[in-house]
């Protein structure tokens, strides 16, 4: 078995990064002369995924022109929210252009240098529903904190605050399609508070640890530290 089949949700706003990138989605930032999102594409590529479906929304003819002329010759499908639908709800959307049982879920603003294989092997091996891939982080505040139990399951998510050290979130998941679609989800709704954390303790989740490289562009200082970083 093998993880073939990834999701990259590309429909938000980005609102916190428009002074920076006044006119494009978030994805299509530009970094070291190329778009954001192509860091993405490439490295997962890589990694051995073989089917991309981009979940768009604000101005997703730019992301469309742009993935259609760069990558002529994979399976890439293009999933459009008419409305915001949350993380979720996007996930979602998504799921219906996917045939795999298990879907790699990603940001298109985030580039976590996961390895594909191990996060997989290891979602089969704890028979999870979803798997989250877990980022060492030390001295922060932006982000909350993953706990888990000694069996690597999700014990608890800590808001943000100001952290020593401590286990992100990455934004990258595996998901199992059929346990996912069996529950009653809204149409739109955030996949972290509305799904993640009510869900956590009633469905299997596992955190995988992988301390690897990490960056999310969603805030002005990373997007200029991803300018010589990805360069």
């Amino acid at each position: 078995m093998k993880l073939k089949t990834a999701i990259i949700l590309a429909g938000g706003l980005g609102t916190r990064l428009r002074s920076a990138v006044p006119d494009l989605p978030k994805c299509m930032a530009p970094v070291a002369g190329r778009p954001f999102l192509a860091y993405v594409m490439d490295y997962y590529l890589k990694q051995g995924i073989e089917t991309f479906v981009l979940s768009l929304g604000y101005k997703h003819e730019r992301i469309r022109d742009f993935i259609f002329e760069q990558y002529p010759d994979k399976d890439i499908r293009i999933v459009i929210e008419n409305e915001p639908l949350g993380t979720g709800g996007a996930i979602l959307n998504a799921l219906t252009a996917t045939k795999d049982a298990h879907v790699l879920i990603l940001n298109g603003d985030t580039l976590f240098k996961v390895d594909a294989d191990i996060l997989f092997q290891f979602h089969v091996s704890q028979k999870d529903t979803c798997t989250l891939a877990l980022k060492p982080m030390q001295n922060f505040e932006r982000y909350g904190v993953v706990e888990l139990n000694e069996d690597a399951t999700i014990r608890s998510f800590q808001e943000k605050k100001q952290y020593t050290r401590g286990l992100i979130n990455g934004g990258v998941y595996i998901l199992e399609k059929a346990s996912f679609l069996s529950l009653s989800l809204p149409i739109k709704f955030s996949f972290e508070k509305e799904y993640l954390e009510p869900y956590y303790s009633k469905q299997k989740m596992s955190g995988c640890i992988q301390d690897c490289y990490f960056i999310d562009i969603g805030i002005p200082e990373d997007f200029t530290k991803a300018q010589s970083e990805l360069s």
